[in-house]
């Protein structure tokens, strides 16, 4: 068979959920896979359920059957490993399901992020474009026909019009050159890494990167602890997930401080990672033994705050770019109709 993409967020979580209420109900994954293979329609799930069968069908381990197929990341892979090793599969599947749902919520709410101001700046672009070389010299004729000219700030858009228009070819293609950044940072992993990469040099952008990456880290301690792993090999998994140098360097110090003996709420303290309340909690969590719930509770508090940032930042871009391309518009025009105002007054 063909080497296959990696699921998708949403996939996974698809997957993950429907496996979660398969092994509750007390089946054994190798005849859930039989019933979701018998259930779906897609013919590229299915494919993939089937490779993933035949795999369990020959006797090997749901992990191994999972790993063959090629199509999920080493996380889940592990996770999977783990919950058959402890007998908590079906809580495994369930918290890989929240897990990867939580991923995709923030993955489309950077999209929709970026997907406004795009297209704003996209308008923008074509409408200033047609101003200055299609309106523009049609007020020229009129300046030419009362014996004068365009000069000034309108002289020199109408002379940028025109080389807009002997350059169209060089204009369409810068719209395809950003047309294609879009997708690339919207559809592609590779993309999604670039852009976390460049806005993390950004201060407001670095700070919401930063939040989403803590959000990470707690959502995956919480998910791992809850399966049962110890607290150094969560952590040294989870640093897989941050998608964030800096606190990958953050976690492999922690590490480090629980090697030379530091408990886990003293290795946090150490490298900032969270604030007196959180770092409070997480004492508590471990003393109480509910360290996972806590953990959990406080991704849940790291997503509601980035869902907020986001919504904040819509809301103060929208306005913010179409007031921008009303005085851009009014800029031009006024440029040229005061000009004419004043001669047709002079003319009276």
């Amino acid at each position: 068979m063909r080497k296959r993409n990696r699921l998708t967020n949403l996939e996974i979580a698809s997957f993950c959920e429907q496996m979660a209420m398969i092994t509750k109900a007390g089946i054994t994954p190798k005849d859930g896979l039989a019933i979701l293979i018998s259930d779906t329609k897609d013919e590229s799930a299915k494919q993939i359920l089937q490779s993933i069968y035949k795999s369990a069908v020959l006797g090997e381990t749901f992990t191994t059957s999972i790993r063959q197929s090629g199509v999920f990341p080493e996380y889940v892979e592990n996770m999977i490993a783990i919950g058959e090793e402890t007998g908590r599969i079906d809580d495994v599947m369930q918290s890989l399901s929240d897990y990867y749902e939580h991923e995709d919520n923030i993955s489309e709410s950077i999209k929709s992020a970026i997907t406004y101001p795009f297209i704003m700046i996209i308008m923008m672009l074509i409408i200033i474009a047609v101003i200055i070389s299609k309106v523009l010299p049609l007020f020229n004729q009129v300046f030419i026909q009362l014996g004068t000219q365009m000069d000034g700030f309108s002289g020199s858009l109408l002379r940028l019009g025109d080389r807009l228009q002997s350059c169209s070819i060089l204009f369409f293609g810068f719209l395809f050159l950003l047309a294609a950044l879009f997708f690339f940072v919207t559809k592609t992993t590779r993309g999604a890494s670039f852009l976390a990469k460049v806005a993390s040099k950004i201060g407001p952008l670095k700070r919401f990167y930063d939040s989403v990456a803590y959000g990470r880290f707690a959502s995956g301690m919480s998910l791992m602890l809850g399966s049962g792993m110890g607290i150094y090999q969560s952590l040294e998994m989870v640093s897989y997930l941050v998608g964030n140098r800096e606190m990958e360097e953050k976690v492999k110090k922690c590490r480090n401080h629980i090697t030379e003996g530091d408990g886990f709420a003293e290795a946090l303290q150490k490298e900032h990672f969270f604030n007196n309340l959180y770092s409070r909690m997480i004492a508590i969590g471990v003393k109480t033994g509910n360290l996972d719930s806590i953990l959990a509770k406080i991704a849940h508090i790291y997503e509601e705050q980035t869902d907020k940032k986001i919504r904040t930042f819509i809301s103060v871009l929208e306005p913010t770019l179409v007031i921008s391309l009303s005085f851009v518009v009014g800029l031009i025009l006024l440029s040229v109709i005061l000009p004419l105002l004043s001669i047709m007054t002079s003319i009276g």
